[in-house]
């Protein structure tokens, strides 16, 4: 299982994400350009002391993560785009044990040609009077239904 970020604004989420990762032994993959400068000292003060222990690697674009994730099929299967867009609840999704789930931009999503790319396209079922749920909520909420299912979790 993976976690991959597309072009992420907030730094606070990526960091929060970041840690999440550490904390969940979840390898993140974050797609570049990020909406802030991607720094280890502004890494630091959103994921806090957990850089360190994360599994994560930085795309210099869409085109790269891609050229990367096939050279590295073993690793990464299939892509799982959540989103407000989606037509199925991630609850009723059955999740395999090499997924990516992928995570737009807060501020837009991903563009068309990423929906297309995506084997499954999810979302979380809401309220229909909101508008979305902050987008590392939903990466924690999609992560670990998927982790639940795939028996991932880190032993205690």
């Amino acid at each position: 299982m993976r976690l991959a970020l597309y072009q992420p604004d907030i730094p606070q989420n990526t960091g929060t994400l970041l840690r999440l990762g550490a904390c969940l032994n979840l390898p993140i993959d974050i797609i570049e350009p990020c909406g802030f400068l991607f720094n280890d000292k502004a890494m630091r003060r959103a994921g806090m002391d957990y850089l360190a222990a994360v599994d994560y690697r930085r795309h210099d674009s869409w085109a790269d993560f891609l050229e990367y994730r096939a050279a590295h099929s073993s690793e990464y299967g299939r892509l799982i785009l959540m989103t407000t867009h989606g037509a199925q609840s991630f609850v009723n999704f059955k999740f395999l044990p090499n997924d990516v789930i992928l995570m737009g931009r807060e501020s837009a999503g991903v563009p068309e040609n990423v929906h297309q790319t995506a084997d499954a396209r999810l979302l979380i079922p809401m309220n229909p009077n909101a508008r979305s749920i902050n987008m590392a909520v939903s990466a924690a909420m999609a992560v670990s239904e998927a982790l639940r299912q795939t028996n991932q979790f880190p032993k205690i």
